[in-house]
């Protein structure tokens, strides 16, 4: 077994979302939960089929994101992963309808940060180990922290 380090390139101003999934349905189920969460949402949507003929399977409603997103999805090459590039929307917005899809297993990312995805690769195929995304904290915050917190979340809308 080999130990790889994946970059993900997301297009500029967007946020990533990176799961796993058990079933070719996938795509489709994914593709109407964005779009019943956020009307007018601009994605594109790949999911690695692990059998028959283990295409990268796209779908989307962004040309841009959908080529951005396939591309990305044959670098990366895990078996059953989808990954999500989401423009003028926000991972918040869509992750609970994602969640109850039901042939989503698990969520390894939702982010805007670079992301890099730990991937195991085997002579069979490749399977995500894990993700690193953004950078390591450089301390504790401090009432000037918590401040800017709280005023950042009533600013976007998110709190009172």
């Amino acid at each position: 077994m080999e130990i790889k380090l994946v970059d993900i390139e997301t297009p500029k101003e967007c946020n990533t979302i990176l799961g796993m999934a058990h079933f070719i349905k996938t795509v489709e189920d994914v593709y109407e939960a964005m779009v019943s969460s956020v009307p007018g949402v601009k994605f594109g949507l790949a999911f690695c089929e692990s059998s028959g003929e283990c295409l990268v399977r796209v779908e989307g409603t962004d040309g841009e994101l959908k080529e951005a997103v396939a591309e990305s999805m044959l670098k990366l090459g895990c078996g059953h992963s989808f990954l999500v590039f989401l423009r003028d929307a926000y991972p918040i917005n869509v992750l609970n309808a994602l969640k109850s899809v039901p042939e989503v297993c698990t969520i390894y990312a939702a982010t805007a940060n670079p992301l890099k995805v730990i991937v195991a690769e085997t002579e069979e195929g490749r399977g995500v180990l894990g993700v690193v995304d953004g950078s390591k904290p450089k301390g504790i915050e401090d009432e000037q922290g918590v401040e800017w917190r709280r005023s950042i979340l009533r600013k976007f809308g998110y709190k009172k």
